[in-house]
């Protein structure tokens, strides 16, 4: 009796299933996805822990490749930034449902609702810009209250859907800058109280 071999198709079926679980086995084991892999550095937890929401704040000053090493000064720089580029992208995205919406003959309350977020987040936009000019120069005096003026202008946005037929779509947009300003909030007071 003769053996046989398996077929070279076969084989090379195998072989690549083999290969793809070790990949993906490998992945989740080598490369962590969360921020955590590391502990966060003293400053760091000395702010999260004084934010609503530790881990959306750990997370989020982690994705900024600066943040292991900053000192308070390059972590305002961080979490402005971090703040202003989630405003320029969901004044951005406004924008461009009001632009799918501007086509209609008809302007219906829920465009006048987008156009409203869309000045809310115009608003954001500045404050956060202001604050990122403070830093430049050195004057924090102001940094607070403008990361609030943020935070306040996301919540009108949100407050404009309610009791409307509409759903906002952007609720989770409105979330996270409000998070991400009151981590500026925190940031902020490491400069007042010097």
């Amino acid at each position: 009796m003769a053996y046989s071999l398996p077929s070279l198709r076969r084989c090379n079926l195998l072989l690549l299933l083999l290969l793809l679980l070790f990949c993906c086995c490998s992945s989740t084991l080598l490369s962590p996805t969360s921020s955590y892999a590391k502990k966060p550095t003293e400053l760091v937890e000395s702010v999260c822990k004084n934010t609503t929401t530790y881990a959306f704040c750990v997370d989020s000053l982690y994705s900024d490749p600066r943040t292991p090493t900053a000192d308070a000064y390059v972590l305002a720089f961080v979490s402005f930034d971090l703040a202003y580029a989630n405003a320029t992208s969901t004044e951005a995205y406004v924008r461009a449902l009001l632009g799918r919406r501007r086509g209609s003959s008809r302007r219906d309350e829920y465009s006048r609702l987008l156009e409203r977020c869309e000045r809310l987040y115009g608003k954001a936009v500045s404050a956060l810009a202001l604050a990122l000019n403070d830093l430049d120069s050195e004057t924090y005096s102001e940094l607070a209250s403008y990361a609030a003026d943020s935070a306040r202008e996301a919540g009108d946005c949100q407050a404009a859907f309610r009791g409307t037929a509409f759903r906002s779509p952007l609720t989770r947009m409105n979330r996270d800058l409000r998070a991400l300003a009151g981590i500026c909030i925190v940031v902020s007071n490491l400069f007042t109280a010097l």
